[in-house]
């Protein structure tokens, strides 16, 4: 994965990147019931995965907020033009191991390669085949329509954001909803970063209302 190097002299939260970077947990993260309606329905009628449909779009919406691309790399920040997610596969004895998926690419290229993918990583256990820094954690909890989320966290630099996903259920006038949290390393990441990405995520799913 290609990157730059944030210039540190000019960056405008580097007040906030240091003090932040000081505290024991640095994280800042939160829980949204997200309408995946036109998502779902579009799963049905082309009998494709769900999973794998809601994950591409949760990559694309977090690669359209630069900051979700940032990293703390020592005491510097480098900035991904693009970022790989890593995301949990279930294996049959109840564990699980890590799949890393690319998501610039349309969804009849993903399906493939995503399949692939989460048929070879079965052997890898929780080895990253990946530059780690650079990638999304993404966890589902399809069992669970929950409200809120603790995520364990190696905590110092660690500032891949992670995005985790909950079962859905119908709410209000037949709209279904899934719970969907974000945590980020409040070094790089604000809460308005984080309703950027919840609104990149809405459009993301918008776009299957006229597929």
């Amino acid at each position: 994965m290609s990157y730059k190097l944030i210039n540190m002299e000019n960056y405008v939260r580097r007040a906030h990147f240091e003090y932040f970077k000081s505290l024991p947990f640095p994280y800042v993260g939160t829980t949204v019931d997200v309408e995946i309606t036109p998502v779902l329905r579009y799963c049905k009628e082309k009998k494709c995965s769900f999973y794998l449909t809601f994950l591409h779009a949760a990559a694309l919406a977090a690669d359209g907020v630069r900051e979700f691309r940032q990293r703390i790399h020592g005491n510097q920040i480098v900035e991904y033009d693009e970022c790989p997610t890593s995301h949990i596969e279930l294996l049959d004895d109840s564990s699980y191991c890590y799949c890393t998926l690319r998501h610039h690419m349309p969804l009849d290229e993903y399906y493939p390669q995503a399949e692939n993918a989460r048929t070879s990583c079965r052997s890898k256990g929780i080895t990253e085949d990946a530059d780690v820094e650079s990638m999304y954690f993404i966890t589902s909890v399809p069992w669970l329509h929950y409200t809120a989320l603790v995520q364990p966290v190696a905590g110092g630099n660690e500032s891949n954001p992670r995005i985790t996903w909950g079962k859905y259920s119908a709410g209000q006038d037949g709209k279904v909803l899934m719970p969907v949290s974000i945590l980020a390393h409040h070094s790089l990441v604000d809460g308005i970063h984080i309703a950027k990405f919840y609104s990149n995520l809405d459009a993301e799913i918008r776009n299957f209302e006229n597929e």
